[in-house]
């Protein structure tokens, strides 16, 4: 179901759904930099296209939570 970090209660059904389209793209390029030991002239390949897929993402197809202010003060306001 959920777990509790203290008092929060973590809905994980929510996240679970999350969709991760460059977790390929990022993972290649995690797995590059593993092999050459941390040398990112030899990962460009990869880098270039975990950039291109990121870049794809535009903000207009992800729905969004509100602002980093509106967020505080809802969880501020349950608190009191």
């Amino acid at each position: 179901m959920g777990r509790k970090d203290g008092g929060l209660f973590i809905n994980s059904k929510r996240f679970g759904s999350l969709q991760k389209p460059c977790m390929k793209d990022m993972i290649l390029f995690l797995n590059c930099m593993t092999t050459s030991h941390s040398d990112a002239d030899a990962c460009v390949r990869q880098k270039e296209q975990l950039v291109a897929c990121m870049e794809s993402q535009s903000k207009k197809n992800r729905k969004s939570w509100g602002s980093i202010n509106y967020q505080l003060q809802r969880l501020s306001r349950g608190r009191k």
